[in-house]
């Protein structure tokens, strides 16, 4: 009975390019009209520090302006700003120089070309847009191997951004000279209007061509080599180096509509294999879930059955199990304040990550609008703080706390304290760097102005409401002296716990993590959300399970500490994620400095905090509803 679930998924993850976001609307061209290409970054998968355009020696227009931008934008260290290039809808251009005036080349002082050589040999990407479509590389790669066969299958893929240039035998060589290939949808009018064009795909091909092979003459037009006889241009960072910058313009007619346009950056990843791995983890996850209800309604039955059985009076002497542990099961924990400020975050993290996922499937944080998706996380973070607050102070007050004030004050900075303080001591690294990924100042004040005027004061708010509502009411009453508790078995140790119960959820979600990753680490983008929604639903249900059957058999092991320790077993599988994103720079990465690995590491250790806070107040909610129904249903005396 697959079918029906595979058809919802399908209705959920279908394309989404049909109706597009309000507020991006497509622009329209008529011939000749100027179409701006402006640079957003440099990149590099190998040091994860990005650059801004201009602090490389490229071309500069006169007048260098800044496009405003939005909070993402900036964290993920975009700079979008105006360049040189002079490209007409429609209007093709053989070779044209750059800069330089009356045909001078450029000269690279021994300085820019060290750095220039520096960035090459780190692999740095440059990043461009025309009309906000990212520039792409063609790479044809041919997938049957045969040599005589003449119809080898072309496999095109595309690189985001293009190559700064390529290293050969010590040697390292500038691209010096892009063709860019755009692509124009013709929009159908009337007879009598003139036609007006999109832009649906900005291609690029870059070159390297030494100064001696270019011709360029006063009017500041180039002639390119014929054949392949030309020599690449060298950038020998031990002495000044002269080049000419130069580009080509050529334009093609195309089927693709405006609407559609995004279709080739986001269809680099194979599909199947989400669809794989979600059917996988639905099939393990409903199995999972029918083996556990079975048993643990079944034994459930018969323990309520047998507790609740008063004629046996001798049985009862000697009754063993959860029920021994009533009077102590709803004692307060240690330290109340702190778990329950932990808890409050990690439902601000809940409401905030399911409204985002939810939001993104519906198409509306696409990747063509820059820096929504992280703009949108922020603000809804900070919003959410008054059901974090509410749901901390509430259970607060059940752990008869009285000091609901600090306990607001803990919630609201306890978490976002600690992510801001790594992201503090990083961003200085990065600011060491010169690097455009650094927050600058102002953006810093902003965020302490949301954190301190949006965030704390809606937690005050929540908490407030919490604490004076009802507490959870709890079925049985605690007794004055706490009971001795038996000493455990090995396998109930708290890390024997945490590996046992990360296992089933992680491995329901663990094909999406590699996809999340490249596409942080490797500047991919990621789209699937409708297959992110539903693993986020399986992670949710299997991190409830998982959490019930641990705390069911802690209590039948007598030990009724399991407030903490369940929070903490709950939240199991970040340590394997902490494994895996260990194993990922390893194996996928080749970062070889120590202030990329810095990045990596810091930003992987929020990534697996905020992971634990996830699953952790997910498990503990799941196995605080299934002790009150548990203890709701033995008579006790």
């Amino acid at each position: 009975d697959w079918l029906p679930w595979s058809l919802l998924l399908l209705s959920l993850t279908c394309d989404t390019g049909a109706f597009y976001v309000p507020g991006v609307a497509p622009i329209n061209f008529h011939q000749n009209d100027p179409v701006e290409i402006k640079a957003v970054k440099l990149t590099s998968s190998r040091t994860q520090l990005p650059y801004e355009y201009y602090s490389l020696p490229f071309c500069q227009p006169n007048k260098i302006t800044y496009k405003a931008e939005n909070l993402g934008e900036v964290l993920r260290g975009d700079r979008i700003v105006n360049t040189p290039f002079q490209v007409l809808m429609n209007s093709e251009k053989k070779c044209e120089v750059l800069c330089g005036q009356n045909n001078k080349p450029v000269t690279l002082t021994v300085e820019q070309s060290r750095l220039v050589a520096e960035r090459i040999s780190e692999d740095y990407y440059v990043h461009l847009i025309a009309d906000n479509l990212p520039v792409a590389t063609r790479l044809e790669l041919y997938s049957n191997r045969d040599g005589d066969d003449k119809k080898k299958e072309k496999d095109v893929q595309f690189e985001h951004g293009y190559r700064l240039g390529f290293t050969d035998v010590n040697k390292i060589y500038l691209h010096n000279h892009l063709s860019f290939i755009l692509y124009y949808h013709r929009e159908d009018l009337e007879e009598d209007r003139e036609h007006t064009y999109r832009v649906v795909r900005f291609e690029v091909i870059p070159q390297s061509i030494r100064l001696e092979d270019l011709k360029a003459d006063e009017k500041s037009s180039c002639t390119l080599p014929e054949g392949t006889n030309s020599s690449p241009q060298e950038i020998d960072p031990t002495k000044e180096n002269q080049l000419y910058f130069t580009y080509s313009v050529h334009w093609e007619e195309s089927d693709i509509k405006w609407a559609s346009r995004w279709d080739t950056y986001l269809t680099m990843s194979d599909v199947q294999i989400h669809w794989f791995s979600i059917i996988n983890s639905v099939v393990v996850v409903f199995f999972l879930s029918g083996i556990l209800s079975m048993i643990i309604i079944r034994t459930l039955r018969k323990d309520i059955a047998n507790y609740n059985k008063e004629d046996d009076i001798e049985d009862t002497m000697e009754e063993s199990g959860w029920k021994l542990v009533h009077g102590d099961v709803f004692r307060p924990p240690q330290y109340p304040m702190i778990l329950s400020s932990l808890l409050g975050s990690g439902i601000q993290l809940f409401c905030m990550i399911l409204i985002v996922i939810f939001v993104a499937m519906l198409g509306m944080l696409s990747p063509s609008s820059r820096g929504a998706l992280m703009t949108t996380a922020c603000f809804l973070f900070m919003f959410m703080g008054v059901f974090g607050g509410f749901s901390a102070g509430r259970l607060y007050r059940t752990l008869k706390g009285h000091r609901w004030k600090k306990g607001a004050f803990c919630t609201a900075t306890l978490y976002p304290g600690v992510v801001f303080g790594i992201c503090f001591v990083l961003n200085c690294f990065i600011w060491g760097k010169h690097s455009s990924g650094a927050v600058p100042f102002p953006t810093m004040v902003a965020l302490l102005c949301m954190w301190f005027g949006i965030s704390l004061p809606l937690v005050y708010l929540g908490y407030y409401f919490g604490f004076r509502k009802q507490p959870y009411d709890n079925p049985v009453r605690t007794n004055q002296i706490p009971r001795q508790i038996p000493e455990q078995r090995w396998y109930m140790n708290r890390f024997v716990g945490i590996l046992m119960a990360g296992i089933l959820p992680f491995g329901a979600m663990f094909i999406e993590l590699f996809f999340i990753f490249s596409a942080i680490w490797e500047n991919q983008f990621y789209y699937l959300f409708g297959f992110l929604f539903l693993v986020f639903i399986i992670l949710v249900v299997s991190c409830s399970q998982i959490s019930i059957v641990m705390v069911y058999f802690q209590l039948c092991a007598e030990d009724y500490r399991w407030w903490w320790r369940n929070f903490l077993v709950s939240g199991g599988s970040a340590f394997y994620v902490l494994v895996y994103a260990i194993f990922y720079f390893v194996n996928k990465l080749d970062i070889v400095e120590f202030i990329p690995s810095l990045l990596y590491f810091g930003y992987t250790a929020l990534m697996v905090l905020s992971f634990w806070l996830l699953t952790g107040t997910i498990g503990f909610y799941a196995a605080y509803m299934f002790v009150r129904k548990i203890y709701a249903a033995v008579k006790i005396d």
